[in-house]
């Protein structure tokens, strides 16, 4: 590669794990503030890079409809039973400050959805995959993925190595759907599903056992 593809490359990886977790936090929006500045980033970072998001491709619509309605059975069989019930009802509340209706039709879609789908499956994957190829860049990308995810960890109190650990396999599935459809509509559909149906079941599950000792 030529050296100003190389650089090109680097800030390319470089700029979302800088922009989430030190430019972001520091601007001390709220979660309105920080969703729509999420956005207008995922919107400038594809726009210089040519992403591709594709979002209205058949076979991504398909194959992320399905992947989610997946996502949903597994929910729906933890919410069934107590023990899923006990285990969705430890998980801290995502959305402080906001009502859960707004968290899971805006904050979720459009600030962690629309947002990561635009950055990493639409915009950095081809570029990584340009450079390096599929193998080596669906790799990278999810690494990538993983490492957007350490303030969001910190803020949370979770273990920020396990975390960066499973958000980077997250990613490399997204990339993976990513690929063999062509879209990233099947990967946010995925995500979507992951993230709301989160969301939704646990609130489900601590109304079940508020009800259960009322």
């Amino acid at each position: 590669m030529s050296p100003t593809r190389i650089a090109g490359t680097v800030a390319a990886i470089v700029v979302p794990p800088v922009w989430n977790n030190w430019i972001l936090p520091r601007l001390r929006l709220g979660i309105r503030g920080r969703t729509a500045a999420n956005a207008g980033f995922a919107v400038g970072y594809a726009f210089v890079l040519r992403g591709k998001p594709n979002w209205g491709a058949p076979r991504g619509v398909r194959c992320g409809l399905v992947s989610a309605s997946m996502v949903a059975a597994g929910y729906a069989a933890l919410l069934a039973v107590p023990w899923g019930r006990r285990r969705l009802g430890e998980y801290a509340d995502r959305g402080p400050g906001v009502s859960a209706v707004e968290w899971v039709v805006v904050h979720i879609p459009v600030g962690t959805v629309y947002s990561e789908e635009l950055v990493f499956r639409a915009t950095l994957d081809p570029v990584l995959d340009n450079a390096f190829g599929a193998r080596f860049g669906a790799l990278v990308g999810a690494v990538t993925f993983g490492l957007w995810h350490i303030a969001p960890a910190r803020v949370a109190g979770d273990n920020v190595p396990a975390t960066v650990a499973a958000t980077s396999v997250g990613g490399f599935v997204f990339g993976w759907l990513c690929r063999r459809t062509d879209s990233a509509v099947a990967p946010a559909l995925l995500h979507l599903a992951v993230d709301v149906g989160g969301g939704v079941a646990v609130r489900v599950a601590r109304r079940l056992a508020s009800s259960r000792r009322d």
